[in-house]
This record gives structure tokens, sequence and C-alpha cells, in this order.
């Protein structure tokens, strides 16, 4: 037991703030109350993972946590440890932080594209989304900015690429959800992207009619989706002449539409949802039917885990699954099976130790002070659909993790990176989201698992109670936020972090041999 003299009088009603903050996420459905008689599906809306992956066992040079597997822990984050770094199996090849990463970036050949942040972006040098040569991973170069009215809007998590047309897309999205403009590159010279569409989109005065906070493409490149977050309303923009994009299909699919996946034919769509997806026949609009029609097939819900990210489409031995990403609440990543895709069924999950139930009192006390999110997952990106053999993900601020998934029902972590903290450096990080976000102080992003974990006694106050539990406001960027999905090349990782930027890493040899048919899949 810890001692409760020491502790200062602001600490007491820090926890009472978490407590009423966390009860008003918390979903209305999510109950810590699990009865065995209850339905399969009502179980599982229910579940929550208990179990971790095993650890990356770490090589010679590794620097590696100190802590619970994922946390950055109070005492290096306030002795200055976390500014060094952490790494395990991966070793750093080259970057470019600028001025911070965005939200969520891409990449193309041997080119990367910074995601920008509104309003950050616009100050300084630099405006827009930078590009960067990355010909030389050892030092990438800037090559050029995109400055149209979508990259200066904010691209949050809209701006991806279609290799199989080599096209470069991303939407404007100030604050959360933005409206009309979307831009369209050639990037066949991928350091020199070209616009095709000056007009509708791009043209102050010729927006589109969309809504948008997320979006990506159907496997051939075709069409692109636009979600606009809330209300659920997602649009099916036609880019088979690139220069024209137009809207052809729209529609309210929910209360929430977040990112998703689409399948290898484009017939798919797997829709994230507050927390779940809705699997969506978008095959009317693959085949471009006249007035299509998207129908619901199926849907999964839980309650481990919230405001699903994305889903990244697999299949091992012909039989198809989903690896889907939490963005909130320590939900990790599940695997699902969608054999079946009127019924969805999750089949493994993918969490970390600082993630689980018994641990959020910890990952309360030593994110504090670090803004709105803390350990969760965000996107990730597999190493082929086939078979994978990986999977690499933006853990936000766990760094960058990765795992040997050749087995979906027994995987454990391989290797990690979490990158060197800027602290004191908010600043300088005008296009960072982390350092803007920073204002705030409490990882509200983490609390519907804080009150289950209360709802379940799994909460010890003492351990959620560290020097930094006072810091409701003004974080310290004491992590970075690592939100992209690292892209596959080789041994290589193209990776972006808020604060850290752009960065090549590279996995050890005795960790990872890249299948001879590696291709990155995101999912959309």
């Amino acid at each position: 037991m810890r001692p409760l003299a020491g502790l200062c009088r602001t600490k007491p009603l820090a926890l009472l703030i978490i407590g009423v903050v966390t009860a008003m996420l918390l979903p209305a459905s999510a109950s810590a109350d699990q009865h065995s008689d209850l339905p399969s599906a009502v179980r599982e809306f229910l579940d929550v993972g208990r179990t971790s992956v095993p650890r990356a066992e770490c090589g010679p040079g590794a620097a590696p946590e100190n802590g619970l597997q994922g946390d950055v822990t109070a005492a290096d984050r306030d002795s200055g440890r976390s500014t060094s770094g952490y790494r395990c199996n991966i070793s750093f090849v080259g970057g470019y932080a600028g001025r911070g990463a965005g939200i969520t970036s891409t990449s193309f050949e041997h080119c990367a594209y910074l995601g920008s942040f509104f309003p950050g972006d616009l100050i300084g040098e630099g405006r827009g989304v930078q590009v960067l040569d990355v010909s030389d991973p050892a030092h990438p170069r800037p090559t050029v900015t995109l400055t149209e009215p979508a990259m200066l809007a904010g691209t949050w998590e809209s701006l991806k690429v279609n290799t199989e047309r080599k096209l470069l897309v991303g939407t404007g999205v100030p604050v959360g959800e933005g409206v009309g403009y979307l831009s369209v590159y050639d990037v066949s010279d991928c350091a020199h992207p070209r616009l095709l569409n000056p007009g509708p989109g791009t043209n102050l005065l010729m927006p589109l009619p969309i809504t948008t906070h997320e979006g990506g493409f159907s496997p051939d490149g075709n069409t692109y989706w636009a979600s606009g977050i809330a209300p659920g309303f997602v649009s099916a923009v036609d880019l088979t002449d690139p220069a024209k994009p137009h809207v052809i299909w729209q529609g309210l699919t929910g209360i929430e539409a977040h990112g998703f996946g689409i399948s290898p034919d484009g017939n798919r769509m797997y829709l994230s949802a507050l927390g779940g997806f809705t699997v969506l026949d978008i095959s009317a609009v693959q085949r471009r039917d006249p007035n299509p029609q998207v129908p619901h097939l199926g849907r999964v819900f839980w309650t481990d885990g919230w405001a699903t990210q994305h889903s990244v489409p697999v299949s091992y031995d012909g039989k198809p699954y989903l690896y889907t990403v939490d963005e909130g609440g320590s939900g990790g990543v599940k695997l699902i099976d969608i054999s079946d895709e009127t019924a969805p069924k999750v089949a493994n999950k993918i969490k970390l130790e600082i993630n689980l139930p018994e641990h959020i009192d910890s990952n309360i006390g030593s994110s504090m002070g670090g803004s709105a999110f803390a350990y969760e997952s965000h996107y990730c990106a597999a190493d082929r659909q086939v078979d994978p053999t990986a999977l690499a993900c933006g853990w936000i601020s766990s760094g960058i993790r990765v795992f040997d998934i050749r087995d979906p029902y027994a995987i454990r972590e391989i290797a990690y990176y979490n990158p060197p903290a800027r602290t004191g450096q908010n600043l300088s990080l005008w296009n960072s989201p982390h350092a803007l976000a920073s204002l705030i102080g409490v990882p509200l992003m983490s609390a519907p698992s804080a009150v289950r974990a209360v709802l379940e006694g799994r909460f010890d106050p003492l351990d959620a109670t560290t020097p930094r539990t006072g810091r409701l406001a003004f974080g310290d960027v004491s992590t970075d936020w690592c939100l992209s999905p690292p892209e596959w090349r080789g041994s290589q990782l193209y990776v972006a972090c808020s604060d850290n930027g752009f960065m090549v890493l590279r996995l050890d040899d005795e960790v990872y041999s890249p299948p001879a048919n590696q291709r990155s899949i995101v999912g959309s």
C-alpha cells in the first residue's frame, strides 16, 4: 500500500473528475456483469479480453520498456527517460520530423505523404501535405507541398493511396468533420504528385456534396469512399475519370460511421461503428448499377473498446477474417471470423498488458497529463492479404507494435519501437495533433474501460494515483502519438507519428523475414 499522507489535494478531485467523465462516455449498454445464461451474441457484446499477447523477447541493442508491456511509466515520463525512446528488435534508419505528421499519413513506392492538421498546418513554412522522397531511407528529404484546399484544411484520416491506379486522395477535415473538398493526385512520379481535378472537389466554388472524417479506396481504385463520422453518412465518389470526381451513392448507415475495410473484390464494406462494425453489400456500386442500393448484411458490436477505427481484410487457408482495430477504451485489435458475413464472430483479441482490465488503473496513472489518448491501438497493416505473417500497428502512446500472426490463434509480439518523446517542444510541433490537443491532460479515450474496471472492482485508486494525477490540462508531450498504419517495405517499415513525423524503421532479421509476395494491406 502506498502512503496517502503525501498526496496533494488535487489528486482526489482529479480521480473524481475521471470517474464522472468516464461515466458520461460509457456506452449505455455496457455492463460489468457477465451472465452465462445470456445468448451468445449478448455474451460476445459484453465480453472483455483479459489476456495479453506474449511479450517480445528483445535481442542485443534493445532499449526495452521498464514497466508493463506498452506502458510508459510515470517515472520515465517525469524523469525524462521517455525522451530517449524504447526499442526491441527494431532499429531507426532515418526520418524527417518537420512540424509533425498530422493524424494519419500514407506512402507509395519510395515516397511518403505527411497528413496535415488544421489549423497548425497553416503556421510557418511548408503548409499543407508534405511530400518526402525516401530513395535514401537514412535521409528522407522534402520535395513539394500539396496546398489545395483539402490539403490545407487538414486531412484527418482521409489521406490514402491506391497502388493499382497510382492515385493519392485526401479530403478537407478542419475539426473532426469536413464538407465538400477532395483532391486527387497522380503519383506516378511519387515525389512530385500531379493534381488531376482542378475543378470539382478542389475549386472553392465547386465543392462535392460529401461529409468526411475518414476515407479510403475500393481495391480497383475506381471508387473513393468518404465517411462523415456523425451522423453515419457515407458517400461513394466515382474516380473512373479522376479529373471529374462525382458522387454516385450516398447513405445514412447509422448514428456513426468511422473508418472501414473493403473486401478484395470490392463488394463488401466493413464499416466501423461506435463499438463494432456493420457489413454492407456495396456490389451494386462496384458494378456501377444505376440507382445502386447498399443493404446491410450483418453486424457485430461489443463493449470491449469503442470508436472502432478500421478493418484489415485477410484470409487464412482460404477462410476470410478481419483484423479490426478499436481507437478507444483499450479494446486493442480483434480477429473477426467473417466466413458467415451475416453473423461475424470475434475469434481472438490482441491486447498489450497495459490494456488489460486489471491494469487500467496503472494506465490512467501514467498517462495523465498526456492528453486525450493513452495506450490505444489506432491503425494497422498486414504484410500480405493471403496468409499474412505479420501485423504492424500504430498503438498511440505505446508506439509501433509488430506481431507475428502466422497462426491467428497464437499471436505474439515480436518487436516494438516507441520513439523519443519530444517533451516541452509543443510550440514547435504545429502540425501535430498531439501537441495541439495537449491543452487537455486527461486520457478521455480510456474513460469507458476505466469505468468498467471500477464496476468490476479492478480499479485501485492508489495505482491510478501518481505524481501526474493532478495534470488535468496542458499536457507535456511525454510520449508520442503513433496513429498512422506502419507500411511494409521488406524488412523496413514506413511509419509516421504525430510528434516525430516520418520515420523508417528496420526489423531485426532474427524476428522477421519478408514473405516473397509481401504487400502492405491497410484495408482501404
